[in-house]
């Protein structure tokens, strides 16, 4: 009975956790999938578009070292290097957005892979849309 209790509490807090991760930027549930295999990239600061992988894309990587904070200086900042901001990609390009409000606008694109996918300009990001995350050499960035 202990055991069975561990586990629904780890995949509760595995739950929990991606939605409020997903809660502290806008449009978090709400990022269009530059791969097209799913409307939604919903673990926007991993490298698989469904589930989490040990191995974030940049933007995760950013957002942990911002501390998970969504504030004007981490809006401001391209993460994905696609030429548009976080809060252009996401929805709040006049980096106004507070956790549990409406954003301006809505998700225009993944702050954390460079689109299109395979353009010559993001060639730098190694990202392959059919290899998230056990592809050798793939691991979002050089």
């Amino acid at each position: 009975m202990i055991i069975k209790s561990a586990i629904i509490f780890t995949i509760v807090g595995m739950i929990s956790g991606r939605n409020y991760y997903q809660d502290r930027i806008p449009n978090g549930h709400f990022v269009p999938n530059p791969c097209g295999t799913s409307q939604y990239w919903n673990t926007v600061g991993h490298l698989n578009p469904a589930h989490h992988t040990h191995l974030k894309n940049i933007f995760g990587n950013e957002f942990r070292a911002n501390g998970h904070v969504w504030n004007q200086v981490f809006c401001q900042m391209d993460s994905d290097k696609d030429g548009k901001s976080n809060g252009e990609e996401l929805g709040d390009p006049n980096c106004t957005w507070q956790p549990g409000q409406t954003p301006d606008g809505n998700a225009i694109g993944h702050p954390g892979i460079c689109e299109p996918v395979g353009d010559a300009r993001c060639s730098y990001q190694n990202f392959a849309c059919n290899c998230f995350e056990h592809c050798s050499g793939v691991d979002g960035y050089p």
